[in-house]
């Protein structure tokens, strides 16, 4: 089959195909678009003389003035991140459409976390909701151990979001990985300063505006050049690119449908319900109906938002079908095939690929912001407030102190940046990271709002065994070589005569390679265990969690446990009061064997 001329060439640089003119634009409406797209938050702060008007409830909660569109659209980012511009396109080009369905589990969480979740810690009064733990289990440790699983996932997390950006940059301008991450570290530092929770919500709306925009600019350019969009669907669907509704039961399997949706439904449940950034945004809203409205709404936004990158790497399939520009060795990266497109599409039209890059970049930057304010309120919440000498400081001396803690944190999520490159791909990396550590996170909470008898014993046991149990496992996975990472055949027919004769050579080796490594003897059970698909880590771990919880809590159950009964979910304490522990005394009040309803206070239901 003939090709268009469009199809049968790859530049090998961007130099090639540049004009000097052009740059300068796209570098102008990049820089210009970061600036503006930045200090638009802030700048009711920075015209204000005074610099004792932002309080540190302001700061963490926005003074609950914030609209709920608003924060449906800063849910929505929270949920999906930078990381799905850049890393689903790759994933469906090389890899298929399965992980499409961990949209599945997205959609579940929303609302489970709006009826289960929201209305335990609604009334509690609380800035982190890892006291709600403490207050749960009237144990210091118990809320520590979760505040630290919270803040080692979001570091990681934000490492690989940070970096996100500096591929596209490091490909299209050949700007250095360490001169993008620092820019970011920098920005993001200066903003921490000055804004807060209201400021991180506003760039949110502004990134989701900007990049549903471009995502939509790009499908619309791939159908007007395939022909429309039911040439991009045949396209995909006659290389084998479209794999729904697998349930296959091997646990082996990078992703199936089961997999996608278990897993992610329990990674979702841990990052809407159980940390900090979510939970702070809920509980700047004043009612359970706005929290209502907001949730549930926001699953046709998500859906819209986590479906488009998954369209534009179908709409750039079509596109490079017959040319992938990874196996012609024009790219050195699967993530960097977006970037490349926009360079190798745009480059001749003033400041496309500009947006796009500082789309990314403001991505990254507002979701790293945002996130830094939790990770600092939740430091100071859960860990410095219990020293003596900052705790009797003025609020203004406290609000100092978290911000200074968050300029911290930008540093150390700069240093994760650096080394999360050595990691196969910004979607592998996130999901694997993101899968560690959801289980003993959900797993306490879990343990906390529905087991009535579970006590600090337990949940510290349950989060520790769990912890260790999957850090082993992830140990062994990234050491374990014979961990499956194949991506689908894609085909340089249409390239380049000197690049297909090149490749073949290097294909024939690659090939060669891989029968070697697939002869390899596999049936080792550790060998198993370590090749288990990441996309159950979450499951596991809550599990793991809750089992052992619940065995050590009653091994270990004492009067020195009872708590109050208003921290269980409101279905629990109904049916606690039906007599299932006739006569046991775990809470505030003791049930009767006459199924007496306890007096307690109500909580409405989400």
């Amino acid at each position: 089959e003939q090709l268009p001329a469009e199809q049968q060439q790859l530049p090998q640089s961007k130099g090639d195909t540049g004009d000097t003119t052009n740059d300068v634009w796209n570098y102008v409406v990049f820089v210009s678009f970061v600036v503006i797209s930045a200090l638009i938050p802030i700048r009711k702060r920075l015209c204000r003389r005074s610099t004792n008007s932002k309080s540190k409830q302001d700061y963490v909660f926005g003074a609950g003035h914030i609209s709920t569109l608003a924060m449906m659209l800063s849910i929505a980012r929270g949920t999906l991140g930078v990381i799905s511009v850049l890393g689903y396109p790759s994933e469906f080009f090389y890899r298929g459409s399965a992980m499409w369905e961990s949209l599945y589990g997205v959609i579940t969480a929303y609302p489970i976390v709006c009826f289960v979740f929201i209305p335990v810690y609604f009334d509690l009064g609380i800035t982190s909701v890892y006291q709600y733990l403490e207050l749960r289990f009237n144990s210091r440790l118990v809320r520590c151990l979760a505040s630290g699983t919270y803040i080692l996932r979001t570091l990681l997390s934000l490492g690989v979001t940070i970096y996100t950006p500096t591929v596209a940059l490091n490909t299209i301008i050949g700007v250095p990985y360490w001169v993008s991450l620092l820019s970011i570290t920098l920005i993001s530092i200066f903003f921490n300063a000055l804004g807060g929770l209201k400021a991180a919500v506003a760039a949110d709306v502004i990134q989701s505006l900007s990049m549903t925009a471009m995502l939509v600019g790009i499908i619309i350019y791939c159908s007007v050049t395939v022909g429309g969009v039911d040439k991009i669907f045949t396209i995909s669907s006659e290389n084998d690119r479209f794999a729904f509704f697998n349930f296959a039961a091997d646990l082996h399997l990078r992703v199936t449908t089961t997999s996608a949706w278990l897993g992610e439904l329990f990674n979702s449940l841990s990052l809407l319900g159980c940390q900090q950034n979510f939970v702070q945004r809920y509980l700047s809203m004043p009612t359970f109906s706005q929290i209502r409205r907001t949730l549930m709404w926001n699953i046709p936004v998500v859906i819209l938002l986590f479906s488009l990158p998954w369209f534009v790497g179908m709409a750039i399939y079509a596109i490079y079908w017959h040319c992938d520009p990874l196996k012609a060795s024009v790219i050195a990266k699967m993530d960097e095939i977006l970037p490349y497109f926009m360079v190798d599409r745009f480059d001749s039209v003033p400041g496309v690929w500009g947006i796009f890059v500082g789309t990314l970049f403001n991505g990254a930057l507002t979701l790293n912001i945002s996130n830094i304010n939790s990770l600092a309120t939740v430091t100071w919440e859960d860990f410095l407030s219990l020293i003596p000498a900052l705790r009797k400081k003025s609020e203004k001396h406290q609000l100092n102190v978290i911000k200074l803690v968050g300029t911290i944190y930008a540093v150390v999520i700069m240093g994760v940046g650096f080394i999360v490159g050595l990691l196969s791909g910004v979607i592998e990396s996130s999901m694997l990271i993101i899968s560690a550590t959801s289980g003993p996170l959900l797993g306490v909470f879990v343990l906390a709002m529905f087991i009535p008898f579970a006590n600090w014993k337990g949940a510290v046991m349950g989060m520790i065994a769990s912890h260790l149990s999957i850090l082993w496992i992830v140990v062994g996975r990234l050491i374990e070589s014979n961990v499956s990472d194949t991506l689908l055949d894609t085909s340089i027919e249409g390239c380049y005569a000197d690049l297909m004769e090149a490749q073949k050579n290097a294909s024939l080796l690659v090939v060669s390679i891989e029968e070697g490594v697939n002869a390899l003897e596999t049936s080792n059970l550790l060998n198993r265990i370590y090749s288990i698909t990441y996309m159950y880590y979450g499951v596991f771990g809550t599990v793991l969690t809750v089992l052992a919880g619940i065995v050590i809590s009653l091994a270990t159950w004492s009067s020195h446990d009872q708590y109050n009964m208003k921290m269980l979910h409101p279905a629990v304490r109904w049916l606690y009061s039906r007599c299932p522990f006739s006569g046991k005394h775990f809470g505030s009040f003791e049930v009767a064997g006459s199924c007496g309803a306890p007096q307690k206070e109500t909580i409405p239901m989400c």
